[in-house]
């Protein structure tokens, strides 16, 4: 919604998942050679695979036509224009009138340069000015565009440039406030003030401790305009009220270890969700504007043991919680500055892992549109009305709830903690024992693993494949503490847990080890390399994208810029109790002669997150040590592990957002789980099938 996630995804997208730049020690002329032997290899494997490839393409471009008319989150609305973003472009259209009145205000390429692709969109309160972010193509670099929406021509350029934006947000028309990235880091605050005599550009807060992230966001009814510095065990929030957006930003509570907290306001009230609950998980509480530090702070609402908060929405005077314990729901506490009381309790469909709040322009104060979706459901539309106090389906098709089955697990983990799994399929449980698998995964700085709709997952559901989504510890799918109990120096928990989730499924008849697949992206390879090292016979192929595979070696690189910035996520190895930690489960300096299951590894030339050099590094002792092992006990070559680097141009770390790179990717990705799990391409299925078929009726003809 506005607080946790919205700080979470910019956060991730800006400092965490991964690591920035690692000075390889190789001579740069070897190097290359080095890369170069080692992609002409994974090309030739490749090349086995494009005939599988172009077959999944076809089926792909399918699979997103039947799903184009879903419910997307890219309209917002204004005083007088509703907006909707659409490809490269932004168009609006006045209230009242249909489509075919929308213009184009914006266009993505008014970046200039190779900048053309649409990242985060803000009105001004009166609908006079727009602000967009855009990223340059294949790399990270933004750029703020800020556009004139007054007057009869809409098509016009933009009205003023800002290079390096990350987050910004509008205190009035003439003024904004924003955050700039330099090599990934955020630590200064600018506010631009347009007037008459010009612009005028004002550093106004600048953070000097390395282990912070700055980004901006503003409260829900537009009145102030936050910074939030975070690090990875504790925050600060300063705010502007936009009332006298000129004056210096106001210190709500200065930071200290182990204290996290999120600002909200209503009617000169702050409503902060901090971790001063039970198990220090979060819960809402209350402070004047005029008096905001935290011994003003009164507790208004504590999510019941067994259960926490993940996230809230101010609504006049109701707050809308999203809370979860085995599955989520929406929790409505009233916010009298009497004596708050809950209001109602309303359950999410069964089927629903993901929820995505509705984008606000001009905001309705008096309701709370989200969309709600699976891996495998498309998103459908939710509202909830304050005023008649009631949850209702606005838009989408919940007809595909049917075709599937969620079936939410635990796993029993080496010390005994209970760790949840969560399992999509359309046979039943008890059919599953042919199955193929394919593991999820991410387990990392308190995230939860995405589980948007993915047409791709859709596709392979459909094939017959089992789906299961592995909560390890580490991520933060249950709460604040399951994120600590899988960091720093309990990191080794995740991978304990991702071998109980494997076997767990195995154990109760879902696929076996020959058709288990596993994939993760960035911090998640951290667990899935472990699990290689450790427990390699349980699975038969791996996808790893974009891999964070040398913890130590990243680590002890104190000159990098994000390298302090980790510590609260892997430990200090200057420490030896955490350096011999990173080294226990490191990917890259565990590896040993044995069997080691095939992996199809994507990674980028420019990757500032994850160098290439540390994803090379992996590949090589990976190869090494797997003809060390056949040698030594005469393995036939056709058993052997393919190792394949896709190695791909540019920086995208996050993925190719480009449709047709991004269709490319997934295609030989299931076109190397095909081919490793030694299945038949669908189409090639059917047709054997009703070849048996016609076989079968012609001997029972009389």
């Amino acid at each position: 919604m506005n607080l946790i996630n919205s700080s979470c995804l910019l956060l991730l997208r800006s400092v965490s998942r991964n690591i920035t730049v690692y000075r390889s020690n190789i001579h740069p002329l070897i190097s290359r050679l080095y890369t170069e032997t080692t992609a002409e290899l994974s090309k030739a494997q490749l090349q086995k695979l494009r005939d599988q490839e172009q077959r999944f393409k076809r089926r792909l471009h399918s699979v997103h036509r039947k799903f184009a008319d879903i419910p997307q989150n890219s309209e917002f609305q204004g005083q007088h224009h509703v907006y909707c973003e659409y490809g490269k472009g932004i168009y609006r259209s006045t209230l009242g009138h249909d489509e075919q009145e929308m213009l184009e205000v914006f266009n993505a390429d008014w970046g200039g340069d190779g900048y053309g692709t649409i990242q985060r969109v803000r009105l001004s309160p009166s609908e006079t000015l727009l602000a967009v972010t855009v990223k340059k193509d294949h790399h990270e670099e933004t750029r703020c565009v800020l556009v004139h929406l007054g007057g009869l021509i809409l098509r016009q350029k933009a009205l003023l440039v800002l290079h390096n934006v990350l987050s910004f947000e509008w205190a009035t028309d003439d003024i904004l406030f924003y955050s700039t990235q330099e090599t990934l880091r955020c630590l200064r605050v600018f506010r631009i003030h347009l007037s008459d005599s010009g612009v005028q550009n004002t550093l106004v807060y600048e953070e000097k401790d390395p282990e912070f992230f700055v980004e901006v966001s503003c409260s829900r009814d537009q009145r102030l305009v936050t910074i939030n510095c975070s690090s990875k065990i504790s925050s600060e929030v300063w705010f502007v009220d936009s009332k006298t957006p000129l004056s210096s930003p106001t210190l709500i509570q200065s930071r200290q270890p182990g204290l996290l907290y999120h600002v909200e306001h209503s009617d000169n009230y702050l409503f902060i969700l901090a971790n001063t609950g039970a198990n220090q998980e979060y819960q809402l509480l209350r402070a004047p504007l005029a008096s905001p530090s935290m011994p003003h702070w009164v507790p208004l609402f504590s999510a019941v043991p067994g259960t926490v908060i993940k996230d809230m929405e101010l609504l006049q005077d109701l707050c809308v919680f999203t809370v979860k314990d085995s599955q989520c729901r929406l929790q409505i506490q009233t916010l009298s500055t009497q004596e708050p009381y809950q209001l109602n309790t309303h359950k999410l469909p069964h089927w629903a892992c993901d929820l995505s709040a509705q984008r606000v322009g001009t905001v309705d104060r008096g309701s709370f549109g989200f969309l709600l979706s699976s891996p495998v459901h498309p998103p459908v539309h939710y509202l909830y009305s304050s005023r008649e106090q009631n949850l209702s389906v606005t838009e989408g098709n919940t007809k595909y709830m049917d075709e599937f089955n969620t079936t939410r697990l635990q796993a029993a983990s080496q010390d005994c903690t209970m760790v949840p799994l969560t399992l999509l399929h359309m046979p039943a449980l008890s059919e599953l024992h042919k199955a193929p698998l394919l593991l999820h995964l991410y387990g990392a700085y308190g995230v939860d693993l995405n589980m948007a709709f993915s047409p791709e997952k859709r596709l392979l559901l459909e094939d017959g494949w089992a789906l299961a989504y592995c909560h390890v510890r580490g991520g933060g799918e249950c709460g604040l503490a399951w994120h600590r109990a899988g960091s720093m120096l309990q990191k080794r928990r995740g991978v304990e847990d991702l071998a109980a989730c494997i076997q767990t499924l195995h154990h109760l008849g879902v696929s076996h080890p020959s058709l288990t697949a596993l994939t993760a992206r960035s911090a998640g390879a951290v667990l899935a390399g472990a699990l290689c090292n450790h427990n390699p016979q349980l699975l038969r192929a791996v996808i790893l994208q974009a891999p964070f595979l040398d913890v130590l070696g990243t680590m002890q690189d104190t000159s990098l810029p994000l390298t302090v910035e980790e510590r609260g996520e892997w430990g200090d190895p200057r420490i030896r109790e955490h350096r011999d930690n990173i080294a226990s489960y490191c990917p890259c300096h565990n590896i040993i002669p044995q069997l080691y299951p095939s992996m199809l590894i994507t990674a980028y030339s420019e990757d500032r997150r994850v160098p290439l050099s540390g994803v090379m590094k992996y590949v090589e002792r990976l190869k090494k040590a797997i003809q060390m092992y056949t040698t030594q006990v005469g393995v036939n070559a056709a058993h052997f592990p393919a190792v394949i680097l896709d190695l791909k141009p540019g920086g995208d770390h996050f993925g190719p957002e480009d449709f047709r790179l991004s269709l490319n990717e997934s295609a030989r990705q299931l076109a190397f789980l095909y081919t490793e799990l030694g299945l038949d391409h669908p189409k090639t299925r059917r047709r054997q099938k009703e070849k048996s078929n016609n076989l079968t009726g012609k001997s029972h003809k009389p």
